[in-house]
């Protein structure tokens, strides 16, 4: 379904935000202060898409159609600016979603649903937290991230030395939050039935929590020690 989405903030991180959206086909509109920006946005967007104005003033939102809109996307460089945005949307306009950019992690403690902010975008967090993941996984390959991280759809080849290799399903101590999708073998989906053995170059598919995966890398990687 087509949302009516606002940005506000037209750097880097939101007109490529708004260039992604309207490929989905969403309604987007793109409020950005600095005239600076404006080359970049009208290069990359087109013209409807586009308001010069500042995001925290409630006109400016009013006249980017904030009162139809179903998200509100804060991404300046500047938690403040965010943070009256987001408290805008939700306090006065009563928007739905609001999203919020944190660009400084120090203040992340104030980008809360009392603030205004559904969501908050951390990226220094997220960007660490998902480096610290990915050394802990060996060869394991995250392919989604799933209700904001908690969840991952992940893929990863059964090593021939691994705990899991020539048990069948049935037999494999799986981690209490994960499920097997699907096997890949020689070109072919297999489904993991319980009497499904495991072979070593098998790649297996599965939906794990975040403080699990480590458990299940452990189960399809080599043997430690």
């Amino acid at each position: 379904m087509a949302m009516n989405v606002i940005v506000v903030g037209g750097g880097k991180v939101g007109s490529y935000l708004a260039a992604l959206l309207l490929s989905a086909g969403h309604k987007v509109k793109v409020v950005e202060v600095f005239s600076g920006e404006m080359p970049m946005l009208r290069r990359d967007l087109p013209p409807g898409a586009i308001l010069a104005g500042d995001g925290t003033d409630p006109a400016v939102l009013e006249a980017a159609g904030i009162r139809h809109a179903n998200v509100v996307a804060a991404v300046t460089g500047a938690d403040e600016t965010n943070l009256v945005v987001t408290s805008l949307a939700r306090f006065e306009f009563h928007v739905l979603r609001t999203i919020a950019r944190v660009k400084n992690p120090r203040n992340a403690w104030m980008f809360t649903p009392e603030m205004g902010v559904d969501m908050a975008l951390n990226q220094a967090d997220l960007l660490g937290h998902l480096i610290a993941e990915e050394m802990s996984l060996g060869d394991m390959t995250t392919l989604l991230k799933l209700r904001k991280g908690q969840f991952s759809l992940v893929e990863e080849k059964v090593h021939p030395e691994a705990a899991a290799s020539g048990k069948a399903v049935r037999e494999l101590k799986l981690p209490e939050a994960c499920v097997l999708v699907a096997v890949l073998r020689k070109g072919e989906m297999l489904h993991p039935a319980a009497d499904l053995t495991l072979q070593p170059a098998d790649e297996v598919l599965a939906v794990v929590h975040a403080t699990q995966a480590g458990k299940l890398a452990a189960l399809l990687g080599p043997r430690k020690g």
